[in-house]
């Protein structure tokens, strides 16, 4: 049997169920079908437990604003925060809509800190400080060398810490914030449902196929092994680290020459109440010399289902799975003759990463919990359980001017050219920066409706088409608005 749909939506994690509650919006009576190869929604990275839960406005993630040069370049941090003010907006029009209902069940307010060690990363630091403190989207940020302020502000990163053997400083804002991307997801794809979706979870995606105008899209019941297809206008896929095979069995020539690279992560989880009272904060420092982004280390406060956590990673690991419930064959899978160049070139293009990976596959126990240690001098390993974070597929782009291909630690949009398949490659900011993604799929792939929808639109998000960067009443506007209607202090 075959059924129709407007739209097919694959995945049910934060981006498929951000852009099903767009579309619902913009398009209802648009008959939309989400289909999820487990047994409920968010259950892969957008879990609480398989991501940082960091909304990642770049007030404190260092790898936003390198040093070049010995100046500090600020506008990744500036188009990072610019995204994340759009996920704000989307998120308290879509609690005023009531299609979200629970604005503290996936946000709460946790103070963003930056954490230097040593003279030169405080120089760093301030010179950081000093470059992003008076922009109107970072407000409210301090900066402190003080071992005092230290302490009050970060006891248990205090305690048993040698102030005059290694120097310390800290940048901050109150502003910061923790995100369950589950629960988000959970609010979400329930509105979608309430709206009339059908969400078939338990049902794999084996092929999508060009049917003239159309897509075939070929579902496996993952219980029965029952077939079915579904014909769609236009198919989102929003499957994490399943992205990429799902678009390279398109056949759209837009994904010829990508790869994808799978990293996998771990976190210590402290198990004991009594320190994690003790800490209220995301502590974001510097990665080592010569490791990626995605290593840099964090102390963070988690906020989930109402009960504070403390994480702190992450720490990398490796498996050929494209997903952590994946399979071991999704990396050899993904192997076309177009993108092996571009593949092989990273692996001899990236001997860091390699290094990297091997020294964190290489780590014990004891040299995790040391890692910690920089952090919190006083942890004892007794407190902290090891837990497996998500899966991450670091987009590999193919051949760029004299290479032959580039790791990309980031998310990338790739559609069809008669915009009726699209999909998100890539990892972090990826859930934190959600709405901004969707809203330029909607651009790319229905630029034709979009002065139709254009005042919908500007409803969900009063900034769309302005620089809040350059805009500070505007910006001032739309967050005094955003902290309101988000239950946020301040």
């Amino acid at each position: 049997m075959t059924d129709e749909a407007d739209v097919v939506l694959i995945g049910a994690g934060i981006m498929s169920a951000t852009l099903g509650a767009m579309l619902g919006e913009l398009e209802p009576n648009w008959s939309q079908v989400i289909f999820e190869r487990l047994d409920g929604p968010a259950e892969e990275s957008s879990s609480p437990w398989n991501n940082a839960g960091t909304g990642h406005s770049a007030l404190c993630e260092l790898n936003y604003t390198p040093d070049v040069n010995g100046k500090i370049q600020t506008a990744k941090a500036i188009g990072v925060n610019e995204k994340f003010q759009v996920s704000r907006q989307f998120w308290a029009h879509q609690l005023e809509q009531g299609v979200l209902t629970d604005a503290r069940d996936f946000i709460n307010q946790v103070p963003h800190v930056s954490f230097a060690q040593g003279r030169d990363q405080m120089d760093y630091l301030k010179r950081r400080y000093d470059a992003l403190a008076p922009h109107p989207l970072f407000p409210d940020m301090q900066y402190s060398d003080d071992p005092a302020k230290f302490a009050e502000f970060l006891p248990l990163m205090a305690k048993g810490r040698d102030f005059d053997t290694t120097p310390v400083s800290i940048s901050w804002t109150e502003a910061g914030t923790d995100i369950n991307y589950g629960a988000l997801t959970k609010q979400f794809i329930k509105g979608c449902q309430e709206r009339g979706t059908t969400v078939r979870y338990g049902h794999e995606v084996k092929d999508i196929k060009r049917d003239g105008a159309k897509w075939k899209v070929v579902v496996r019941n993952v219980h029965t092994g029952d077939e079915s297809v579904v014909r769609a206008n236009f198919v989102f896929v929003g499957a994490g680290g399943m992205a990429l095979p799902l678009l390279q069995k398109a056949g759209i020539p837009e994904i010829r020459g990508y790869g994808g690279f799978p990293v996998s992560g771990e976190w210590l989880r402290c198990t004991n109440e009594e320190l994690v009272e003790q800490h209220r904060a995301k502590v974001y420092g510097k990665a080592s010399v010569g490791a990626p982004p995605m290593s840099v280390p964090h102390l963070d406060t988690r906020v989930i289902d109402g009960k504070k956590g403390l994480l702190f990673g992450p720490y990398a690991g490796w498996t050929p799975k494209f997903l952590k419930q994946g399979s071991w064959f999704d990396l050899p899978k993904s192997l076309r003759p177009t993108n092996l160049m571009s593949m092989a070139a990273v692996g001899v293009q990236e001997m860091g990463l390699t290094k990297y990976l091997i020294t964190e596959l290489l780590k014990d126990e004891e040299a995790r919990v040391e890692a910690l240690r920089e952090y919190m001098p006083s942890a004892k390993a007794e407190d902290w359980e090891l837990v497996t974070a998500g899966q991450r597929v670091q987009v590999i782009k193919p051949i760029v001017g004299p290479r032959f291909g580039s790791l990309e630690f980031g998310t990338a949009l790739i559609n069809n050219s008669e915009g009726t398949i699209a999909g998100l490659l890539g990892a972090s900011p990826g859930a934190s920066i959600a709405p901004a993604a969707l809203l330029e799929v909607l651009e790319r792939c229905f630029g034709q409706k979009m002065v139709e929808w254009g005042p919908k639109i500007k409803e969900m998000v009063p900034s769309y088409g302005v620089q809040l960067s350059a805009n500070r009443e505007m910006f001032d506007e739309v967050w005094a608005h955003t902290q309101k209607v988000l239950k946020l202090e301040g």
